[in-house]
């Protein structure tokens, strides 16, 4: 991965917004700009170089994957307290200058009161600006190693639904699923699990995020979201499986989501807006009488984290590029009743898109 031409370009970009520097503090943007992947940091970017800021527990490991980066004009310093309070100390010891400098803060990822202890030790020194969302507008788009890295999760996880489908029964505690699931995963190699395992059968499958509990599976619809970490990168996935043989209503409800997601799949492009494409899946639900009961966004970008830009959801202007990496994931919830979802990954491409691990998609009976 091109780490030193990711620092390059938001370098770059930095007096375009009236910036002396950046300070990155959400852990998911220093790992993509300096593949560093431990839990306290603070990188600082500037137009004439960058450095990472981490603790003692961190300086074998900051080394070696700064290293592998191949970012060797990246400074480190080992900081004896917080790595964002010894940037900030750094920045004040190195202003010289009449006119205080403009520093750029992640406004996600920093709590108020760290941002008045920030502007407390910069006082005269340098001013603190809230930044635009500059890393993760560039994270939007994977490059070709990060769609692989996708790739690869989206098919490990993948495979986490025939575990399912081997322990989705009667009587089952959805927990048990989830374990089978959760374990496998593991014993495959994955990092750990991208978000706790969804699994709600029953009513319970009208629930969005309904995790597993230790409810016994009876018969009816059986929701399975889940998704793995592979190499830093996120998968998801969603199936939904009904026990017992399901009735005319059910299969209704059940074609009635496939149809909306295959409808919001061919509106991927480039080019196309992110509200388009949640138009697309809505308008099959509203022409079945299935409207109200879709309760949540089409779908969402996915890499480093599980939910990143962009949103694809009503009223969303965001124009999608090749790289762009989105599920699709629409669903109907009756409260009570039941509920259906059914998602994929999609990346998209020069001409349109490719659905990640495509498989069947026709109702599974258990």
């Amino acid at each position: 991965m091109d780490h030193a031409g990711r620092l390059r370009r938001l370098q770059a970009s930095l007096s375009g917004h009236k910036l002396d520097s950046l300070l990155i503090t959400h852990l998911p943007n220093v790992r993509y700009l300096c593949g560093f992947t431990g839990s306290a940091a603070a990188l600082l970017v500037a137009d004439r170089g960058s450095i990472l800021f981490t603790d003692g527990r961190h300086r074998t490991q900051a080394k070696e994957e700064m290293k592998r980066a191949h970012l060797n004009n990246v400074s480190m310093v080992i900081a004896r307290q917080s790595p964002l309070l010894a940037a900030a100390e750094w920045l004040a010891a190195q202003r010289r200058r009449s006119t205080p400098a403009w520093v750029g803060i992640e406004p996600e990822s920093i709590t108020a009161g760290m941002r008045d202890r920030l502007a407390s030790v910069l006082k005269g020194k340098a001013r603190l600006r809230f930044a635009p969302p500059l890393v993760e507008r560039a994270r939007m788009v994977k490059d070709a190693a990060e769609v692989l890295r996708i790739r690869r999760a989206v098919e490990l996880g993948a495979s986490l639904f025939q575990v399912a489908r081997n322990k989705i029964r009667p009587g089952v505690c959805e927990v048990e699923v989830a374990a089978a699931m959760e374990y496998e995963a593991r014993c495959a190699g994955a990092e750990g699990m991208s978000f706790p395992t969804i699994l709600a059968s029953g009513t319970r499958s009208a629930m969005v995020h309904g995790r597993a509990t230790g409810a016994r599976i009876p018969r009816g619809f059986v929701v399975c979201d889940f998704g793995v970490i592979l190499a830093g990168y996120c998968s998801d996935r969603t199936r939904t499986v009904h026990v017992g043989r399901p009735s005319a209503e059910a299969r209704g409800l059940y074609e009635a989501v496939l149809e909306a997601q295959q409808a919001a799949i061919s509106a991927v492009r480039p080019g196309a807006a992110a509200g388009e494409v949640d138009g697309a899946a809505r308008r099959v639900l509203r022409q079945r009488k299935l409207a109200r009961y879709f309760t949540h966004s089409t779908g969402h970008g996915l890499g480093l984290e599980i939910h990143e830009a962009p949103r694809l959801s009503e009223g969303q202007s965001q124009r999608l590029e090749p790289g762009t990496v989105v599920t699709i994931e629409p669903g109907a919830y009756v409260p009570g009743k039941w509920g259906v979802r059914i998602e994929d990954v999609v990346v998209v491409t020069p001409s349109g898109c490719e659905v990640l691990m495509p498989t069947d998609k026709e109702l599974v009976v258990i």
